[in-house]
């Protein structure tokens, strides 16, 4: 396999920020491709895949070579086990990918529901002539023109994971962005692609499988609870905290039951499938979607654990190009008593909001709709400027509680 760039991060600081960021990606990108048989999108996976076993290669022999007393070793340990982990999540992420691939897939009376299921990663090509050629994508405020958010961008073979908004956008670039279904093709309008084609109207005869609406209940809950569990873990690392740590292991424990309950319903199902074998994508994405749950639980049991864990790994976390942060609603601000939707979260700061915490109760991928009240702790993902600007939003007074 070629080497990567050899401009790319040379630390394990900057190999484990990237290798943060590159599973998260592919998470993302994985279940797109299912949901939308986006053949593309699966290639664009296994691209990923192959960046971060080279990250993953150089990382192990750097902490080999950094191990020069016991005390060393064992904080290496820790970095090594981390590494593994998120191995895990991207072999997982290109399980899934590989159910498109592979031509396994996910039966089309399941897809049409998914299709409206959630927001969207997608794969643009740039062609030539394209509008957005030579703009940057602070000129294009795609965010707040049609509520696309660049995540990635491949030219040639070097990726940029999470461009700032300075980047240039060229001919020939290949973009992942996401965002609601309806922006999709005002984003490839921008970038010169052709509208995406209507699916097909397969002249079958119907087929109404059992429960159908709980299959997709719970092929959702499973794709948001594995993103959650992820950005979670990293969280859990960054702050080393314990209570988030616990709910990752919650969320590992649901996925176990949603694991089951859809393997049931495959096996039910079959009978009244058109063919059988469209069903067993389902359970190459449980299987896989499951590894992504044990992996993040395996991220978080030093936490878990209460072990001092290695300066570098939080120093990654923080320089990641999209970090944790958690912050708290105010009381009166203007965030108490309205919704993520009223407020533009993501628009204005950024963020995206992973979990809310409400006295003990959490809520994980709270739904535009929520309503945010005083007392609320939020955990959110987003670039490192986001977070202060979150904290306005929400009204947080950081600096007295910290004092």
């Amino acid at each position: 396999m070629d080497r990567v760039d050899p401009d790319g991060p040379h630390t394990v600081k900057e190999l484990l920020s990237e290798i943060k960021d590159i599973s998260e990606l592919m998470v993302d990108a994985a279940y797109a491709a299912v949901f939308f048989s986006d053949i593309d999108l699966a290639r664009e996976v296994a691209r990923l895949e192959e960046r971060m076993f080279d990250h993953l290669r150089d990382l192990r022999k750097l902490s080999i070579l950094a191990a020069r007393s016991p005390e060393d070793a064992e904080h290496m340990a820790g970095v090594l086990e981390l590494a593994s982990a998120v191995e895990k999540i991207g072999d997982a992420a290109e399980d899934i990918a590989r159910v498109v691939s592979s031509g396994l897939g996910i039966i089309d009376d399941l897809r049409q529901d998914l299709r409206h299921a959630d927001e969207i990663v997608t794969r643009i090509k740039v062609r030539e002539g394209a509008p957005a050629i030579g703009q940057s994508l602070r000129d294009l405020a795609m965010p707040t023109e049609i509520g696309m958010w660049v995540l990635a961008t491949r030219r040639d073979r070097d990726w940029d994971l999470f461009p700032g908004p300075d980047y240039i956008v060229s001919e020939g670039d290949v973009l992942l962005v996401k965002g609601p279904e309806d922006g999709i093709n005002l984003a490839r309008e921008l970038m010169g692609a052709p509208s995406l084609p209507e699916p097909p109207e397969e002249d079958l005869p119907e087929v109404v499988l059992s429960d159908l609406e709980r299959a997709v209940d719970l092929l959702v809950e499973m794709k948001n609870s594995a993103e959650v569990a992820v950005g979670l873990a990293y969280s859990a690392l960054l702050f080393n905290d314990q209570a988030l740590a616990a709910q990752v292991a919650n969320l590992e424990a649901r996925s176990d039951a949603v694991h089951d309950e859809l393997e049931s319903w495959v096996l039910r199902s079959a009978q009244e499938a058109r063919n059988p074998d469209d069903l067993r994508g389902l359970i190459r994405l449980a299987h896989a979607s499951e590894m992504i749950f044990d992996s993040a639980r395996e991220m978080t049991r030093m936490v878990e654990a209460g072990e001092e864990l290695h300066p570098v790994i939080a120093a990654a976390l923080v320089e990641s190009d999209e970090v944790g942060y958690e912050t708290v609603v105010g009381a009166g601000s203007q965030a108490d008593g309205r919704s993520i939707a009223e407020l533009s979260v993501e628009t204005e700061t950024g963020m995206f909001i992973l979990a809310v915490q409400r006295g003990r109760r959490w809520t994980y991928r709270p739904k535009p709709s929520f309503v945010l009240r005083a007392g609320d702790r939020v955990v959110a993902i987003g670039p490192d400027d986001g977070g202060e600007e979150l904290d306005a939003l929400v009204g947080a007074q950081r600096e007295l509680a910290e004092a």
